[in-house]
């Protein structure tokens, strides 16, 4: 919340005031309630759309949004991602494994014999004569680079250093000394040019510290500054202004949602509830146990009984149709049944022949 009291002013231990530290005078101080006050009034609205705004948002994101959202990334992946899993997964890594063993079969293998018996011994030959070859051009390289060399020393080298130092020696030590004296004299005309340039730099220098620095440096000393630090002050007291108003206006803004939100609770809601608690539910419950249930128990018997009736209706047309069958068409021949059983004679007349020959065993 803003103070809106002034501070009393901090006093020295002998009882005078003490200036504040960041400078403000009572001006300043003046005006800064009236401008928080009409920031106050102009944020005040902002800010409460503002938070109409967010509260809208947050519902749309949770109701709408984010449901939206999920069935969009499920069908994303109903449609995108699990077909191609499954083309990778059943389609291109078989078939990539697949080219892998053919490639190994027919390259990998016939190129690793035919290097390993082809061209490994043709290779290991031809380094065999080219080691030969290189040791007899060595030698004549090396005989050859003797020969010139002897001759390079004697042709070349020797009369360069004879005319070296019998030729440009000398020449070089008289061009050195008019070097010399020439430098002399340059230094003595760069010497007077230089004080010649001072001077004139002296004056331009002196003319133009009168004419543009010190007018310069008046105006931004006694009209830009003054100008510029009350602007920052200003500035300043804006910012805190708006700053101020905007959380004032969030305090407001929550407290007349909160209002709001008691008033809809207690005008609405709570009734509403009131009704569905007190009236909705228990005249739900007497029409769900004197109407509701009597007409299910009835319609139940009565599908039981139609259910009773088709069945007995079925079986009665079935029957007549049978009748009028062996009617028409006489009674159908019976195929005899055959007993598979033994029969009892022949069953004990086995016994008896077993027991008599385990006897005579």
């Amino acid at each position: 919340m803003v103070d809106l009291e002034k501070a009393p002013p901090a006093r020295s231990p002998e009882g005078e005031p003490v200036p504040r530290a960041d400078g403000e005078g009572c001006l300043v101080v003046a005006v800064r309630l009236p401008v928080r006050i009409v920031a106050l009034v102009l944020v005040l609205p902002v800010r409460m759309a503002w938070d109409a705004l967010v509260v809208a948002g947050r519902f749309l994101r949770d109701t709408v949004l984010r449901p939206v959202g999920r069935a969009l990334a499920w069908l994303g992946r109903a449609l995108f991602v699990w077909p191609l899993v499954g083309l990778w997964r059943y389609v291109v890594v078989p078939v990539a494994k697949g080219v892998g063993w053919l490639g190994n079969v027919l390259l990998v293998v016939p190129a690793v014999w035919v290097y390993r018996w082809v061209l490994t011994p043709v290779g290991r030959a031809l380094a065999w004569c080219c080691a030969g070859v290189g040791a007899v051009l060595t030698a004549l390289g090396r005989g050859l680079y003797a020969g010139l060399a002897w001759l390079a020393r004697y042709l070349v080298v020797v009369p360069a250093g004879w005319l070296y130092a019998w030729v440009l020696t000398p020449i070089g030590h008289l061009l050195a000394w008019c070097g010399r004296g020439l430098a002399r004299c340059g230094r003595g005309v760069l010497w007077c040019l230089g004080k010649a340039v001072t001077g004139i730099g002296a004056v331009l220098y002196w003319t133009l510290r009168i004419l543009l620095v010190l007018p310069a440096l008046a105006v931004w000393r006694w009209v830009l500054a003054p100008v510029g630090r009350a602007l920052a002050v200003v500035g300043r007291e804006l910012l805190d202004a708006l700053g101020h108003a905007w959380r004032i206006a969030g305090h407001l803004s929550r407290a007349v949602g909160r209002a709001l939100a008691a008033l809809f609770r207690w005008t609405v809601a709570e009734p509403a509830r009131w009704v569905y608690r007190s009236v909705l539910t228990p005249v739900g419950h007497a029409v769900r146990d004197t109407v509701l249930r009597p007409l299910a128990e009835a319609a139940r018997a009565a599908g039981r009984a139609g259910r009773q009736a088709l069945r007995s209706a079925r079986l009665s047309v079935r029957q007549a149709r049978a009748d009028l069958r062996r009617t028409l068409f006489g009674e159908p021949e019976r195929p005899p049944s055959v007993d598979r059983r033994e029969p009892s004679g022949a069953k004990a007349r086995t016994l008896g022949s077993s027991t008599t020959a385990l006897t005579k065993d």
